[in-house]
Formats: structure tokens, C-alpha cells, sequence
């Protein structure tokens, strides 16, 4: 299992490589002011990074616990970033909504855009992280 320092590196660095890249996106795409979808991306990294941090802790408990090891497959990472993001997504809505100003219906699509962009980063990032950083119980267990 990962210690609490790696674990804090790994949420934090992916919210601030994130947070680098997303909010410039979203003011392009979407056409609001770099302020305005900074100020966002603040509001949902620290969200995104406390769940981040419980999310990861969780699951590679259970993962373990059920295999043995927190080695993940390329289907595992991918109900992984799913999970992770559709818990993020039900939460960081209606602070959308409310601090960009706009209709529930708007903040779903921007949700939902930061959402799918975050669903790529999760899964390229935790890959490149694992690689860089490996968990030294990651190794995969014996077939049975």
C-alpha cells in the first residue's frame, strides 16, 4: 500500500497538473473569463482533492482485501476513473451552478465537460504516476 506522503503527492500533483490544464480549456471553450473558471477550478481541485485522497484510500483497501493486491488492469483503472468521477460529478454541480452563475442544465454540461476531461487525465495520469511511483504492493497475484 501507497504511505500517507505518496498518497498526498500523487492528489495534490494531479490536481494541480489538472487544474493547469483545465481551466484555460474552459475558458476557450466554453467562453468564460479566465477568473471565472480559475476561480472553479480552485473550488473543485480542493473538492476533487480531498475525495481524491478518500477515494484512493478506499479503493485500494477493498481492492486489496479482495485480491490480495493493489495491482489494477487497464479494465480495473477504468472502473476506477469512472467511479471516481461520477461520485465528483453528483457533488460539484450545484457549486457550478451557483457560482458560475447559471441554469442547473448549463452547469451539467460544463460538469459533464470537466467531468469526461478529467475521466482521460485520471486514467493517463494514475498510469504515468504508477509508473514513475510504484506501489510496492503492486506487484499481481498469483494465478490460482
Amino acid at each position: 500500500m501507497r504511505t500517507t506522503g505518496d498518497r498526498i503527492r500523487q492528489a495534490v500533483s494531479f490536481e494541480v497538473v489538472g487544474l493547469l490544464i483545465s481551466a484555460p480549456l474552459a475558458a476557450f471553450v466554453f467562453g468564460y473569463s479566465l477568473e471565472k473558471t480559475g476561480v472553479l477550478g480552485l473550488i473543485g481541485a480542493t473538492l476533487a482533492t480531498t475525495w481524491n485522497y478518500l477515494f484512493n484510500l478506499g479503493f485500494d483497501h477493498a481492492l486489496k482485501r479482495l485480491t490480495g493486491s493493489t495491482h489494477k488492469s487497464v479494465k480495473l483503472r477504468l472502473l476506477h476513473a469512472v467511479c471516481f468521477e461520477a461520485g465528483l460529478l453528483i457533488v460539484f454541480l450545484p457549486i457550478i451552478a451557483w457560482w458560475m452563475e447559471i441554469k442547473l442544465i448549463d452547469a451539467l454540461l460544463l460538469d459533464v465537460s470537466f467531468s469526461l476531461f478529467y475521466l482521460v487525465y485520471a486514467f493517463v495520469f494514475t498510469w504515468c504516476y504508477d509508473t514513475l511511483f510504484p506501489d510496492p504492493d503492486s506487484t499481481p497475484p498469483p494465478a490460482h
